[in-house]
């Protein structure tokens, strides 16, 4: 980021698609669950009225604090959850809003910084706790079943490894707890080699990306969320979201599909009467067919952007 607290320049990852389809206007009132470095939200003030933005982490919304004096009332900080926007908002009586962001994942901010753990290329505790509380990467690695391990490095990281690689984990907490990211990386490394020349990513990439989604239950707080959005948005307002694997992506692509009028039928045994004026469920009336993908010219710019996907909704009228 640019403005906040003299942070490196932070340009977020599809920024002008996520503007063009959030389609902000001067007097809209819109979310940005995620604020991370607070490009997305930034972006937004500077063609609307009001921006509120969550973070979970302490340090993201401490960053803020410098947008806000630039924006002051125009920008609401909350130190929460996204999933829980529908509470927040009514609790604050902020009424609904004209659009919801998401860019989920991992911030810049906590992979540049060594000592928050989420990133494998420096060294520093296994931590990876986005609102810096509960349970770290460590306890995890060091405390689970070798199955159990096994079973999240599938399950959150499509490792196919997985079995391998817990038992690598297990194998060297034996002889000494694993403390860093490097240890952590160096059982992985273990198992496949270190990162050869021709490799596109890490052979740790998905063990950090496993942990990290179940220690943050990301998973849950995306379910959450989507359905808080839909709760939150006013007739006509724009759902985007940005995510980064294939479980963000398919969670989203089925959550818009099944509240929207091309939601598939239930069973072809169902009247098909029923199934078709059953209106009710109907929330989003247009919306992406198809994700969008970054550029070739943003990934070359910016390699973070290189696994992003966005798919955005309309809500109707009700």
């Amino acid at each position: 980021m640019d403005i906040i607290n003299n942070t490196p320049k932070h340009i977020p990852v599809m920024v002008d698609p996520v503007m063009n389809t959030l389609a902000p206007n001067e007097k809209g009132t819109y979310i940005d669950g995620t604020f991370g470095a607070g490009g997305y939200t930034e972006r937004i003030l500077k063609k609307s009225h009001c921006v509120i933005a969550f973070d979970r982490d302490p340090d993201a919304i401490a960053r803020g604090e410098g947008l806000k004096k630039k924006y002051g009332d125009r920008l609401v900080l909350i130190h929460g959850t996204y999933g829980t926007m529908d509470q927040e908002i009514k609790r604050r009586n902020l009424g609904l809003v004209d659009g919801v962001v998401l860019d989920l994942g991992v911030s810049s901010p906590q992979l540049d910084e060594a000592h928050r753990g989420f990133s494998f290329q420096k060294e520093g505790p296994l931590d990876m706790r986005m609102s810096k509380t509960g349970k770290t990467a460590a306890d995890v690695v060091n405390t689970l079943a070798e199955k159990d391990l096994a079973n999240i490095l599938w399950s959150y990281g499509d490792e196919t490894k997985s079995r391998a690689i817990a038992r690598a984990i297990v194998q060297r907490r034996q002889t000494a707890p694993l403390k860093t990211t490097t240890d952590l990386r160096e059982a992985v490394y273990s198992v496949y080699g270190p990162k050869k020349p021709q490799d596109k990513t890490d052979p740790a990439t998905k063990t950090f990306q496993a942990i990290r989604i179940f220690i943050n239950d990301e998973m849950e707080e995306l379910r959450k969320g989507l359905e808080a959005a839909k709760n939150v948005l006013a007739p006509h307002g724009r759902l985007v979201v940005v995510t980064f694997h294939s479980l963000e992506d398919r969670m989203v692509k089925n959550f818009i599909r099944n509240n929207s009028h091309n939601r598939p039928r239930a069973s072809r045994y169902v009247s098909s009467l029923l199934d078709a004026t059953d209106s009710r469920d109907v929330v989003f009336v247009d919306f992406s067919k198809k994700a969008l993908l970054p550029s070739k010219e943003e990934v070359d710019q910016n390699p973070r952007a290189r696994s992003a996907q966005l798919r955005w909704a309309v809500k109707g009228n009700s």
